[in-house]
């Protein structure tokens, strides 16, 4: 029988950090006694880690470099009768730290009167030396430790509120479905990371999967170390990734299982998302009520969002069928203000406009030539060529198209305006109807220009038979800081094959 070997099984610690605990006293055996006593002592599963001061001056020298001491036993008498008490007032007023919890010990108590002290200097406790047996010590050592621990937890609630409102405020301002799912992995971890839980992608994966109703799923991207992997399969997930994933989705809620979390966000009837962290710790309470609050604020973004999308959508396909009514009115083809849409849209992004821009003329820029309604079927359906008289009647389609629009408050119809007017003009100033030149011609009036006049180029029209592409080309050459931005042209010629692959739909 052949042997079977096994790896040797490993198991990694983990490292719990310890409670620090500062000992403020001139007396060298006072600091000896208090680490004897609590040197071996565990509390809610983390020991103790010491650290001595002799004066008050050394105590706010240690307090300035470690932010993080939880409690500290406290002389009142040292270098100074009052050197304890103006520790307290440094440390609470200069130093701003209102979590440490301050043990005032003392041996001469009419020194210090207790009433007094703990009200002025905001103290927290109040000992006498000689009160303080081995147990006691302890019992007011673990009660400051706790009441250290619920501070911490309040203020990292605090902050992982803040992160929410943040997170929150910076994903609604994303007004693209992509954009938006883009930015919550980015926010999940910044709002964990607020608790301590090294939720980051520097030592966790991150996993963004789109849901369909058929339960299909997709690997839209894995992060980890700050790098950002596609084209991943579902099935070459971990197997507790793909668990969590799918009992998420059936049961349409947040999961968190361990160090694992999955939050379910619904998109319309028919689809939804789940972004799954697997964090290098077990996520804890104040994770769990982070991550449902954020999870609640986000389901609502994502459902304004779908709306508006929907709004969006149902303005777009508006403007595309009323603008293929002007295309047929005209017997060109419908497909026409489609491809000059998709080509406008590719050329703008390549120009360096934004996404939400480049979506805007991707929307408006069907509507370029509305302003044809308002043109006589005798000179728009002419065959022939138009007479000096009927060419001046057809240039005004500009100036109606922008009338049309303009008087609108929607960023779409004022776009489709600026479109309207401008995309007959000339970079030479040479066009129509205001003879503006160069930049002074709107972006997206340059844009759809080039794409108008390439796509009737390439397809047939009443008044001419189509253009091979090579006859295109040279003309845009020609007409190069002419007729059309320079630059605009270069992107396109330097792009060839993408953009004839858009002008060559039917």
């Amino acid at each position: 029988m052949n042997e079977i070997l096994f790896a040797e099984e490993t198991v990694e610690e983990t490292f719990v950090m310890p409670w620090k605990v500062l000992i403020v006293d001139d007396d060298e055996g006072v600091h000896t006694i208090t680490k004897s006593v609590l040197k071996n002592q565990v509390i809610d599963g983390r020991g103790i880690e010491f650290y001595s001061a002799f004066s008050g001056a050394e105590a706010i020298e240690v307090l300035s470099n470690i932010s993080d001491i939880a409690v500290i036993f406290l002389d009142v008498v040292m270098e100074t009768n009052e050197a304890g008490l103006e520790a307290c007032r440094r440390i609470r007023d200069e130093l701003k730290n209102d979590l440490v919890r301050i043990i005032l010990r003392t041996g001469q108590p009419g020194s210090a009167p207790e009433n007094e002290v703990i009200i002025k200097y905001r103290i927290n406790d109040y000992k006498e030396k000689t009160d303080l047996t081995a147990s006691k010590l302890f019992s007011c050592m673990v009660t400051a430790i706790r009441s250290y621990q619920d501070l911490i937890n309040l203020e990292q609630s605090k902050l992982g509120l803040k992160k929410v409102i943040e997170a929150t405020k910076t994903i609604t301002k994303k007004k693209s479905i992509g954009l938006f799912l883009e930015g919550i992995l980015d926010q999940l971890v910044f709002i964990l990371d607020s608790s301590g839980s090294n939720v980051s992608p520097e030592r966790n994966r991150c996993y963004t999967i789109e849901c369909k109703a058929d339960k299909r799923y997709r690997v839209m991207s894995v992060m980890s170390d700050l790098a950002i992997a596609k084209d991943n399969q579902f099935a070459d997930l971990p197997m507790d990734i793909q668990t969590i994933i799918t009992d998420c989705h059936r049961e349409r809620c947040n999961t968190i299982r361990g160090n694992l979390y999955a939050g379910h966000f619904n998109f319309g009837k028919e689809q939804s998302y789940i972004f799954c962290l697997a964090g290098s710790h077990e996520l804890q309470e104040i994770d769990k009520n982070l991550l449902n609050i954020f999870s609640g604020n986000i389901n609502i973004a994502l459902d304004n969002l779908f709306l508006n999308e929907e709004i969006i959508n149902t303005q777009k396909e508006l403007i595309e069928k009323l603008g293929e009514v002007v295309e047929k009115r005209s017997s060109e083809a419908s497909q026409h203000v489609k491809r000059v849409a998709e080509f406008s849209y590719l050329l703008a992004l390549d120009a360096g406009l934004n996404e939400l821009d480049a979506r805007l003329l991707n929307s408006a820029s069907p509507m370029h030539d509305i302003g044809k309604v308002g043109i006589p079927d005798a000179i728009l359906l002419k065959p022939g060529k138009l007479t000096v008289e009927e060419f001046e009647i057809m240039k005004t389609h500009a100036q109606i198209g922008y009338e049309i629009f303009n008087s609108s408050d929607r960023s779409l119809l004022k776009a489709a305006a600026l479109i309207a007017i401008d995309h007959h003009e000339k970079w030479d100033g040479s066009g129509y109807p205001n003879g503006k030149k160069a930049e002074d011609i709107h972006i997206y009036g340059r844009i759809t220009a080039v794409a108008d006049v390439f796509d009737a180029l390439y397809h047939h029209r009443c008044y001419k038979p189509a253009w091979p592409i090579e006859k295109i080309v040279d003309l845009f050459k020609d007409q190069k800081g002419i007729h059309f931005d320079p630059l605009l042209v270069d992107l396109v010629l330097n792009d060839l094959d993408k953009y004839v692959a858009v002008v060559n739909v039917d």
